[in-house]
């Protein structure tokens, strides 16, 4: 049975991919996006509606006329920084924007809901790999408008009028295999393209946020999950709504930490090149080490990863990004690393 599947965001990073794994399994992405950060192109599996989901008139129009089975949330301010210096900007967009879609639901009988959270809602890790009972004390106003609506989902399901899957990523990564979709945002702010970018002089040089951290080579290590192995898990969530199972919270990540030089060393592998950088002061908040405990997600949805591996994520992201406008004078790989 074909289902249409409401993507809030899908014109987005992560939301387009999982539009695109909608349509390839034979269901309708239908992407609502106001493309104040998406982009239109990215738009190729289905109707796209240019609106905000904090225009009731809007929301409740989307639902009338497409009659979605469940609804997918990706559209949220994610830049920490921006949260920090617009904290009421970003609550009224992560947090007003989602209890006006979760009302919109509850009025038109549409239960099944997958929530794009993140492993910022920990905070500071008490113990690593984390694990979804670890205390949720975010220490950042990005993480704090996640965790309230993961919070909201509760109440809400307590009182039986949702199905939810909430998915806290770690860090979404690389580019789809057919170099259709990849990671770019303005600012850029992500490690693996601005190396990329640095290494080939499209870029500046790159700043590493600390050396002297208590890791084995003193930089940050952190959990890197290809942006394809995401979307899959996001549709192995969906199926588990649909077959009216429990509602569920799990991270999606590989249990693998990988630090800054490590990811540097990936790039220079993938592209021949070296990564011009310089050390900067360690970032206020930013831990050691953050890495994921998976067994939860591989116990609950059967979730492995494919292309997880750094060198396959750093590989996908350069052939993405070498084949956009204006890359046409950048050499071509230098090897092929499978995940």
């Amino acid at each position: 049975m074909t289902r249409k599947i409401l993507v809030l965001g899908g014109a987005g990073y992560i939301g387009a991919h999982v539009a695109k794994a909608i349509a390839l399994r034979g269901d309708v992405p239908i992407v609502m996006d106001n493309l104040s950060s998406g982009r239109s192109d990215f738009v190729k599996w289905g109707p796209l509606v240019k609106a905000d989901i904090r225009e009731t008139a809007a929301l409740d129009a989307v639902f009338r006329t497409f009659r979605p089975d469940a609804v997918m949330h990706f559209a949220a301010s994610i830049e920490v920084g921006l949260g920090e210096t617009d904290p009421i900007g970003f609550w009224n967009n992560n947090v007003a924007g989602a209890l006006n879609v979760l009302e919109a639901m509850q009025l038109h009988s549409c239960r099944s809901f997958v929530f794009s959270s993140t492993c910022a809602v920990y905070g500071n890790p008490e113990r690593l790999p984390l694990f979804e009972t670890h205390s949720r004390r975010p220490i950042n106003t990005y993480g704090r408008t996640k965790l309230a609506i993961e919070q909201a989902l509760e109440d809400a399901a307590r009182a039986d009028h949702i199905d939810y899957a909430v998915l806290r990523y770690f860090n979404a990564s690389g580019a789809s295999p057919d170099g259709e979709i990849g990671e770019e945002h303005d600012p850029e702010t992500h490690l693996i393209p601005l190396a990329l970018f640095a290494a080939h002089g499209t870029g500046a040089p790159l700043k590493v946020f600390g050396s002297d951290y208590e890791t084995a080579d003193g930089s940050c290590i952190r959990d890197y999950i290809h942006v394809s192995d995401l979307a899959r898990g996001h549709l192995r969530a969906l199926d588990r709504l649909f077959a009216r199972q429990e509602s569920f919270t799990c991270n999606l990540g590989t249990g693998q930490g990988v630090s800054v030089f490590e990811v540097l060393q990936a790039v220079e592998r993938v592209t021949g090149r070296k990564v011009p950088f310089s050390i900067a002061p360690r970032r206020d908040g930013d831990p050691a080490a953050l890495y994921a405990n998976i067994e939860y997600a591989k116990h609950v949805l059967g979730f492995v990863t494919h292309r997880s591996t750094i060198n396959q994520i750093v590989q996908d992201a350069w052939n993405y990004h070498r084949h956009q406008p204006g890359a046409d004078h950048l050499p071509g790989t230098m090897c092929s690393q499978g995940g």
